[in-house]
């Protein structure tokens, strides 16, 4: 029997296990996946993964991450759209003085088939 006088003695708490593993960080970031993304792209397509890395590093930037794939992407689209610029100025270069050439010798001679210096020119 129990004494009403005496309190009734509190359950015992329940066992906690010696280790408790800390929160693990996020395994993703904002931007990560674009960051990658635009790294492949910038591959085959200079300007739109220039674009795209460009944004995911942003993204990365405001969430305070770095985002390594989105910067190698972004000097690779630099590279590649610099690198395509310069093929094209040369490309407009070098057809402007192929079909320039050929302007100026069928003005000068008429129609017909011309060979001045060594090259054969069809004019007409």
């Amino acid at each position: 029997m129990t004494d009403p006088n005496v309190p009734a003695a509190a359950p015992e708490p329940a066992p906690q296990p010696a280790y408790q593993p800390a929160a693990a960080a996020p395994t993703t970031y904002p931007g990560k996946t674009l960051g990658i993304v635009g790294l492949i792209v910038s591959i085959f397509a200079a300007i739109v993964g220039l674009v795209l890395s460009a944004i995911a590093l942003s993204q990365s930037k405001k969430a305070g991450q770095k985002n390594v794939p989105a910067l190698v992407g972004l000097i690779i689209g630099i590279v590649g759209t610099v690198g395509w610029i310069i093929f094209w100025i040369v490309f407009a270069v070098a057809g402007a003085a192929l079909f320039g050439g050929l302007v100026d010798v069928c003005s000068t001679y008429g129609e017909g088939i011309w060979e001045v210096d060594g090259v054969t020119y069809t004019c007409g």
